[in-house]
This record gives C-alpha cells, sequence and structure tokens, in this order.
C-alpha cells in the first residue's frame, strides 16, 4: 500500500445546467456516505458559472471544490478572466492548469501553465498540473521526453518549496475522451518516469507527491490501474457525470 493516500476527482467539464448538477451532487453525496471513505479523498470540478452553486452544496461535506482553469494574471481589466483570488472567495480550493484541451483548444504554452500554476500558489490554490502526450508522440516513443519536459519547465521556476504540495495528472491526449485507456503497464511506466523527474529535485519530494491517472478512467479498468504502484488516483472525466459510476472508481481507490 502506498504512504500517498488517494485523491480522485471529477473533471465536469462544459457539462450540466444547475438542476441536474444538484441531482449529480445528491446523488454523490448518497453514494459517497455509504461507502464512509477514510483514505481516499474526492474532488469536483465545476464549469466556472456553478462553483458557487457547488461549493455552498458540498459545504461540510468532505467534498472538495476545483475550478477547471484560472487566469494568469492577478487582477485587472482582463474581461472574461477569472483569478485565483476569486476562486477561493468562492470555495475553490483547488485549480486543474495545462489540461491537455487547454493546450490544444486555447493554444496554452509550457509557461502560460507555470504562470497559471505560480497564480495558484500565491493565493494558497492547489494546481493539479496535467501532463500528457499525444498519440504521435506515443508512436514516436517520446512520451517520457514530453511528459517530463511539460514537467520541468514548472518545477525549474518554482523550485521544492513551490512545487510541495502539487498534485500531477498524467493524462495522455489520445485516451481523452475517447473511450480508449492506457494499459495500467503503460500509466504505471509514465507515472514511474515523472516520479524519476522529481527525484531530480528532491527524493521526497518525488515520494509524497500524488500522481493521478486521467484518460477514459470507467468502474472497469479502475481497481487495475489503482493496482499500479505509482498511481495514486484518478482525474476522471465521463464517468464523473453518474454518481454511481463515480462512487465505483472512488471506492475502488479506497480499496487500492
Amino acid at each position: 500500500m502506498s504512504e500517498r493516500d488517494p485523491l480522485v476527482a471529477g473533471n465536469w467539464k462544459m457539462n450540466g445546467d444547475a438542476s441536474s448538477l444538484d441531482g449529480l451532487l445528491d446523488g454523490l453525496l448518497t453514494e459517497l456516505s455509504g461507502l464512509a471513505l477514510r483514505r481516499c479523498s474526492v474532488l469536483v470540478f465545476p464549469s466556472y458559472v456553478y462553483l458557487g452553486q457547488v461549493a455552498q452544496k458540498l459545504l461540510g461535506s468532505g467534498i472538495g471544490v476545483g475550478s477547471q482553469d484560472v487566469d494568469q494574471r492577478a487582477q485587472g481589466a482582463v474581461t472574461g478572466g477569472v483569478s485565483a483570488d476569486m476562486l477561493k472567495d468562492v470555495g475553490c480550493r483547488f485549480v486543474l492548469v495545462g489540461h491537455s484541451e487547454r493546450r490544444t483548444l486555447f493554444a496554452e504554452s509550457d509557461k502560460l501553465v507555470t504562470d497559471k500554476f505560480e497564480q495558484c500558489r500565491s493565493q494558497g490554490l492547489v494546481p493539479i498540473i496535467c501532463v500528457g502526450e499525444t498519440l504521435e508522440e506515443r508512436r514516436q516513443d517520446r512520451t517520457i521526453e514530453v511528459v517530463t519536459r511539460q514537467l520541468k519547465v514548472v518545477t525549474s521556476r518554482v523550485g521544492l518549496a513551490g512545487f510541495d504540495g502539487a498534485v500531477i495528472a498524467y493524462e495522455p491526449v489520445w485516451a481523452i475522451g475517447t473511450g480508449e485507456s492506457a494499459t495500467p503497464e503503460q500509466a504505471e511506466e509514465v507515472h514511474a518516469g515523472l516520479r524519476r523527474s522529481l527525484a531530480e529535485l528532491d527524493e521526497n519530494l518525488s515520494c509524497r507527491t500524488r500522481i493521478l491517472y486521467g484518460g477514459s478512467v470507467t468502474a472497469d479498468n479502475a481497481v487495475a490501474l489503482f493496482g499500479m504502484e505509482n498511481v495514486d488516483g484518478a482525474l476522471v472525466g465521463g464517468a464523473s457525470l453518474k454518481a454511481n459510476s463515480f462512487a465505483e472508481i472512488c471506492k475502488a481507490a479506497e480499496e487500492s
């Protein structure tokens, strides 16, 4: 058993409305209360416009709330921007930075991702830094090169103190929303590579940093994924929109 307690996070992306998300939360609260989780931490990441609603609904429940993105600036004339301070004000404690959909659809660079990471830390928010390779990069046997580059851009700027307490999520781009998932062995290989990269900065940091797997995680493949030594939980997409399937993934993490 890993000394790192597991973490399961549901990324709802651009899905749901006030009514359907309220129902999803009711179901999730019911499902998780029956599990009586002791080791596994649970987070949900709604869209910006529902953050306040979700945070209020989950107040005191033990389920954490995070944002899917954050602006890299602290404040000012940024139409449409949402700052780390604003997120903290509405009850967020976690933020996804560098998700592949942000990198591809919004052309976010490694530098911009690092700027956002620093903004999170400046307000005491926990960043979950997402890394992952495309199918072409995997075919070229460049997976470890790509994910460690994405990670080192952050660690080289913020250092040990700045990174400590953050979370990593490995999400192979070719597995996100496709129904295809990395095998447990493929995930373990990449997670181990990321941990080796962290060890170059500090061995103890490497040992205590949680690395999640994301990419078509389901109740069916969760047990095998969580059985890997370096897989400390999951960043779940589609399966997090159904309370029972998400709870089954949490149960698998709890028992890992």
